[in-house]
């Protein structure tokens, strides 16, 4: 053990003192992306020479051996009896220990070792990602480097007493990993590099005695693209398991009919789903009934019968752990209505499983499977605590309307929204379906965000329609219900802000940014205490943000720019959410940023050319674009529907500004399709509140149907079919939408 220790510290000199720092360097920035920049002159000249050498060998650049390519584990020398050039097997590779594992199941110390012996025995060898190899090199076991995660996640828990703030289990270990990757990178690059991860168990004094692995295995078992540093994303992947999600959670079906269980499942790497029926594996094959669909994403019974009832255990596995939940199943005829009937027919469908429209003449709640109203709330219906009216008539006025401008779901409890003619936000109780409180606040309260992480609304208000001087204030235990209270910020002077959204992932989010869209920054905030903690400066790049979108994957920020006048485009700006630093521009990549909710897509729309171009963020933090789309869609608004034929993929759907079509695109393909004469929008000068004068609303994590708003009416789209699903007509400005789901 010791002396692997030895030859891990060596490394770390040879490194420095190599002709490979270059390369590692080279390969360090593609991970932005990788079309980032061309070298100088002089450094593609550097850069030659260096390929020379490891494509050539160290006896001298032969004038035969110039042209002359070998792969690696191989090198170019002149044959002396033919006078010719040829490659042959390297003898030896210089001693250091940085493993990985071959396709043809062995340890090798080193890259180099790995590539010599793929010449030698004449097949190809590769790297995998596969840990058993590893046990054959060292003593240092999967049982025992999970507890070596442990006991890293224990020590930076002790650090952190003072921490007072409630988490959940998962979210506690995030906050554990970003700090430990912190107080780990030393020099602030991003990388944790093997000399800093020896800090750690000198730090901590972990020794032999303690077990046999150290935390230099993590850049052993986890740097998963071998380029001997660790990243905080993959920090995230040694620590966090595959998070599972299913729907639902309880269902009574009577004989005969179909039954459906679904199983979202992330992770990183993309875990694999199996089923499990009351502790027994499920195999299809055996059963006409069963079907596995979208790669298991869903468990499909098409004749449901008395012993299928039971528990549906979905499991979760890749390299990092497991995860598991439970869907529960009843059958039975409609005249013996048990517990579970009774819960999941009467309860689960009375308020779950709904759009709440806010529009001129009210709240309308509609049910999207059969397009049906369940409820229109009046304008003339009353407050439930004070009696006022839900929209009070105004003086002048022929016809008593609402007018709302923004609403947000907290928790499936209540929907709070904005009332901008009135200066308030209305609380709506969704259990029963009423409203229950308004709340005053500045003038022209027009946007909000629901922050699950810390419980909070925000509201932005414009205070004249001018927007001479905005102001941010805050509800603080907004799933209460009770004794609400206004907390105004000094946070002013603001256009926008930007918090990112919690997923199965990343479900505790500790920053958010304002920014002024007339000046070149964006200013950071604590989210808990509300305080500025910095300035991020964009004036090198003459970037005056007007959006921002956020991937766990890689933690970039993405930075729509303020389309210059006096240049073609202005590309997005990226910053290293770590470091809070500016990476640069995102190659030549404009328009609004949407990231999917896996993180590992980044869709950006040009609203004035209709242009769309995606591209892939990878685990390593690579940035690919993958297709660039021409359109006639002027977009408005832009959401994410899950796949229901393929796991881990997702479709957008996008509307017009100005047209009567809605724009479909498979994410991962870029095949396009177009919903048609879905009529017309709102128009822009009716719907001062955003840019976004036509949503597009989701219906969660399992749904399938989406809803869009025309002028005068409502559509719901069958996400499944890709297929109209039906209109809902006499709904005037209906643009304010929330999805209350049941999961």
């Amino acid at each position: 053990m010791k002396s692997r220790r030895f030859w891990s510290l060596f490394i770390i000199f040879e490194v420095l003192l190599s002709s490979a720092w270059g390369w590692m360097e080279s390969n360090r920035s593609r991970r932005f992306y990788s079309d980032a920049g061309k070298l100088t002159k002089e450094a593609a000249r550097g850069f030659e020479i260096t390929r020379r050498k490891v494509h050539y060998g160290e006896d001298g650049l032969y004038a035969s051996c110039e042209k002359k390519y070998c792969v690696r584990g191989s090198k170019c020398v002149v044959n002396k009896e033919t006078d010719k050039p040829e490659c042959r097997c390297i003898d030896n590779c210089k001693p250091s220990y940085m493993p990985v594992c071959g396709s043809d199941g062995k340890f090798y110390e080193n890259h180099c070792e790995l590539h010599r012996a793929s010449c030698l025995q004449q097949k190809k060898i590769y790297i995998i990602h596969s840990k058993d190899c590893f046990f054959k090199g060292n003593t240092c076991t999967m049982a025992e480097y999970s507890q070596l995660k442990g006991i890293l996640l224990d020590l930076q828990s002790h650090h952190q007493r003072q921490q007072a703030q409630p988490m959940e289990d998962r979210t506690w270990k995030r906050f554990l990993v970003e700090d430990m990757f912190n107080q780990l990178d030393i020099n602030g690059d991003g990388h944790l590099s093997s000399s800093e991860l020896v800090q750690l168990m000198r730090r901590e004094e972990l020794g032999d005695d303690v077990l046999d692995c150290t935390p230099e295995d993590l850049l052993q078992f986890d740097d998963y693209n071998n380029d001997g540093y660790l990243t905080l994303q993959e920090l995230y992947t040694a620590f966090l398991p595959p998070v599972i999600r299913v729907y639902p959670e309880t269902q009574a079906q009577e004989p005969g009919v179909s039954a459906s269980l679904k199983c979202h499942a992330e992770g990183i790497p993309n875990p694999k789903i199996s089923w499990l029926k009351n502790g027994i594996g499920i195999i299809p094959k055996l059963s006409k009934q069963l079907m596995l669909l979208a790669n298991g994403s869903e468990l499909h019974i098409s004749s449901v019968r008395y012993e299928d009832t039971g528990a549906y255990t979905c499991i979760a596995k890749n390299d990092v752990g497991v995860d598991e939940d439970i869907s529960s199943l009843f059958i039975e005829d409609s005249a013996r209505k048990t517990l579970a009937n009774i819960l999941w027919r009467e309860e689960g469908l009375s308020v779950g499983n709904m759009f709440y429209v806010f529009a001129d003449d009210g709240i309308t709640i509609i049910q999207p499977n059969d397009c049906e109203i369940q409820r229109h709330i009046k304008p003339n219906d009353r407050v439930f605590t004070s009696y006022a009216e839900i929209c009070p008539r105004v003086e002048g006025e022929t016809i008593q309307s609402c007018l709302w401008a923004s609403a947000v779901n907290v928790r499936d409890k209540y929907i709070y929204v904005t009332q901008p003619k009135w200066n308030r936000i209305m609380i709506l109780d969704i259990q029963t379906q009423k409203v229950i409180q308004v709340l005053d606040v500045d003038p022209l309260p027009v946007k909000l965000h629901y922050d699950k992480s810390h419980d909070q609304v925000w509201v932005l208000c414009w205070v004249d329609m001018e927007k001479s001087y905005t102001t941010l204030q805050v509800i603080p235990d907004a799933s209460v219900g009770e004794n609400l209270h206004i907390v105004r910020t000094h946070l002013d002077g603001m256009d926008d802000y930007f918090i990112p959204t919690t997923n199965l992932i990343i479900n505790h989010i500790r920053f958010g940014f304002i920014f002024n869209k007339e000046k070149p920054e964006v200013h950071k905030i604590d989210l808990e205490t509300v305080a500025h903690i910095k300035t991020i400066s964009f004036k090198n790049y003459s970037c005056l943000p007007q959006a921002m979108a956020y991937t766990h994957l890689g933690g970039y920020f993405f930075i729509q720019c303020k389309m210059n006048t006096s240049v073609s485009i202005t590309p997005q700006l990226i910053i290293d959410s770590v470091t809070d630093s500016v990476i640069g521009p995102n190659s030549d990549v404009s328009g609004t940023p949407y990231i999917s909710p896996d993180g590992r897509y980044l869709v950006s729309t040009d609203e004035h050319s209709g242009r769309i171009r995606v591209q892939t963020i990878t685990v390593q933090g690579e940035i690919k674009l993958i297709y660039d789309l021409q359109t006639t869609i002027h977009i408005s608004d832009l959401t994410f529907q899950p796949s229901f034929t393929e796991g881990n993929q997702y479709y957008i759907y996008a509307t017009s500004h100005s047209q009567t079509d809605v724009l479909f695109v498979e994410l991962s393909t870029g095949k396009m399709d177009i919903l048609k004469n879905l009529k017309d929008p709102i128009k822009s000068k009716d719907w001062p509140w955003s840019t976004c004068n036509r949503i597009i609303q989701d219906s969660g994590l399992f749904g399938q149907y989406l809803i869009t708003s025309a002028k005068d009416s409502l559509f719901i789209i069958n996400g499944r079919q890709n297929t109209l699903r039906c209109e809902v007509s006499g709904i005037k400005r209906g643009n304010t939408v929330v999805w209350v789901g049941d999961v």
